[in-house]
């Protein structure tokens, strides 16, 4: 089989950062989002584009370089975390690899994502691999502790290790309209990961309207995030198509007025292989071919590999193994 286009083993942050722009209210104000055109061209996706066989699985590999392995539970341990770390240098069972003519240790998932004190564990078990470790921070995941804590946390995790923080914004601020609070918070955001990278999460379900979904992704862009992100994962609506299409157009916007690439993270509820081949078909279609590398696409998502491996074994013997087989840890 063809596989090529799945040897990314872990973003290597090749492209020059967006560095941000002076907030520009009249570009904000002027974007929208045609709800029921966005519906309706998401209805076109699932199954448009059958993706089978050989072609399937080097497309379900890719999907796996671009997986942010997760655990964010109140119960997490330094042990489970190392076990998560073993799972994203070995994603795939060595035996399946091997039936599909891949070399063992070539692909690994795009990054670790855990909360600030689990960092430490992660970097330690990470060790001598170029797989980062992403810290979700600023009060995660309601965003609701007091500022300079908030700042202090993204300090503190990126002292630990953490090549990436993903914030969360505070959505009072685009349910108000206050697009100049919320520059100004993501920006200093921004200036407090220093050299990490900065992924800034919207809690898309939680802002009312594809609108507000929109203007929030451009104006954390303008404000220097190098990732725009769905969802926490804890709210009741994390990553849809729609809410998807909606900021992936804004990228795409950004980028041809800018030049600057600004990655992607859908999060939260992205638990089937058939899923993750319909978001990598979307991007692909609307952003094109180099943003279905891990620098500029992850999926959020902690359930997700585990159906992966299985369809791969699938693939390779024709026959679905139980799900225990493929825990996480």
């Amino acid at each position: 089989m063809s596989h090529s286009n799945t040897n990314s083993i872990s973003p290597s942050y090749s492209l020059k950062r967006n560095p941000g722009m002076d907030l520009d209210l009249d570009w904000a104000l002027s974007v929208q989002a045609n709800t029921s055109a966005i519906e309706r061209r998401c209805k076109t996706l699932p199954g448009r584009r059958s993706i089978k066989k050989a072609h399937q699985a080097a497309w379900l590999l890719k999907a796996i370089t671009c997986i942010d392995l997760t655990t964010l539970s109140g119960d997490d341990t330094e042990q489970r975390v190392r076990r998560l770390c073993q799972k994203a240098k070995h994603p795939v069972r060595k035996d399946i690899l091997e039936a599909l003519e891949i070399k063992p240790g070539t692909i690994r998932t795009g990054a670790i994502c855990v909360y600030h004190e689990m960092v430490l564990a992660a970097v330690s078990a990470l060790e001598r691999t170029d797989i980062p470790v992403a810290a979700v921070s600023t009060g995660f995941p309601a965003g609701l502790s007091p500022y300079v804590l908030r700042l202090a946390e993204i300090g503190e995790s990126v002292q630990a290790g953490a090549k990436e923080i993903d914030i969360v914004i505070s959505r009072r601020h685009v349910l108000t309209q206050n697009w100049q609070a919320l520059y100004d918070e993501m920006k200093a955001f921004r200036e407090a990961c220093g050299d990490a990278h900065v992924k800034a999460i919207l809690a898309t379900g939680e802002l009312g309207t594809l609108r507000n979904v929109a203007r929030a992704s451009m104006i954390c862009m303008m404000a220097g995030a190098d990732f725009i992100k769905t969802s926490t994962g804890k709210e009741s609506v994390n990553a849809t198509l729609p809410i998807s299409l909606t900021m992936i157009r804004q990228i795409r916007d950004y980028y041809e007025r800018t030049g600057y690439h600004v990655g992607y993270k859908p999060a939260g509820g992205i638990s089937k292989a058939k899923d993750s081949l319909t978001y990598l078909s979307l991007i692909k279609e609307e952003l094109g071919d180099r943003w279905l590398q891990p620098d500029l696409f992850r999926f959020g998502a902690s359930s997700l590999l585990g159906d992966i491996e299985r369809q791969l074994e699938h693939f390779v013997t024709g026959h679905y193994s139980a799900n225990h087989r493929h825990a996480m840890g």
